[in-house]
């Protein structure tokens, strides 16, 4: 892998971090399956580069992120207040955003961004200019855990972190779950939509099929950062998500320079995902034929003294 990919990869990787600390959000802390993910993330997309074109790519990145905000609760609401399965709920807001997605775009399935002003031009006529691909979403990233670490530590947080290890006690506690998880998915698309509106500014375009298997990349990155990495405490929680997110794309780059066709990829996620989630039952397996083969030794070797 040559050094150009390895960087181009990291790039990708920090910003589908945000994706995944999303993601992290709604499948970690909430325990909700969300598939509002695919379409959150073209929305994003499709409102960073309208606005873009107008000229503000930095209003960008905000007006997605609330974008993405009001996805995120239209998925909550249809569950709390209308009782339909997350799963459906997610599904239903994630067809819904479709339309809407293409309302935004204007009617079209592209938006290039060639030679339009990006927030990555902000470091233009700097000596950090040639590295700001590398600089802004590592800023970003940053200032996003820090953030997502002391609001999940504040009473607040720590209600929406205690609503989905066990929703019926928080009830009976007095708390609104319905308010919790409005918030939690909404900060959850917020974030997904904010990952969507930067990778339509690093790879200068907006498409509205760009959101197909989010969620698997998504997951792929937290659980992938959860095994390796460990998940001890919130903020080791954290950056698990972020490197699993970066170690992910470099799967995928290094995938690619041994041949293997894009048309593979969505392939190769699915495996890895099913490889990172079965990886409690592989290890318990493991143990138990390891303990069992030392079993087997140690009645071998007390015959052999019998005998």
């Amino acid at each position: 892998m040559n050094v150009q990919v390895l960087f181009g990869s990291i790039e990708l990787g920090m910003i589908y971090a945000i994706m995944a600390l999303g993601v992290f959000i709604s499948f970690r802390t909430l325990n909700m399956p969300d598939l509002t993910v695919d379409g959150s993330f073209v929305l994003g997309a499709a409102v960073s580069a309208v606005m873009c074109t107008s000229g503000h790519p930095q209003a960008a990145l905000g007006t997605a992120f609330l974008a993405g905000c009001i996805a995120g609760s239209c998925t909550a609401l249809l569950h709390t207040k209308l009782k339909i399965q997350p799963l459906l709920a997610g599904i239903l807001v994630m067809l819904g955003l479709w339309s809407v997605n293409l309302r935004v775009m204007a009617g079209k399935a592209n938006i290039p961004l060639i030679n339009k002003t990006t927030v990555f031009n902000l470091l233009d006529g700097t000596a950090l200019e040639t590295y700001a691909t590398m600089i802004i979403p590592a800023a970003i990233i940053i200032i996003l855990m820090l953030l997502l670490y002391y609001f999940l530590k504040t009473e607040l947080g720590l209600v929406i972190r205690a609503t989905g290890d066990n929703e019926q006690m928080v009830r009976a506690l007095g708390c609104n779950t319905d308010w919790t998880i409005l918030i939690g998915l909404a900060v959850a698309n917020g974030l997904v939509a904010l990952s969507g509106a930067m990778i339509a500014q690093y790879q200068s375009f907006a498409d509205i099929t760009m959101g197909t298997g989010m969620v698997i990349i998504g997951l792929a990155s937290v659980i992938i950062g959860e095994v390796l990495f460990g998940i001890k405490s919130l903020m080791r929680r954290l950056i698990a998500v972020v490197l699993g997110a970066m170690l992910y794309r470099l799967v995928i780059a290094a995938a690619y320079q041994l041949g293997m066709s894009p048309n593979d990829f969505k392939l190769v996620s699915a495996l890895i995902v099913a490889l990172a989630l079965s990886m409690p039952v592989i290890k318990e397996r493991y143990q138990i034929w390891k303990k069992r083969r030392e079993n087997h030794a140690n009645h071998l070797g007390e015959e052999r003294k019998n005998a």
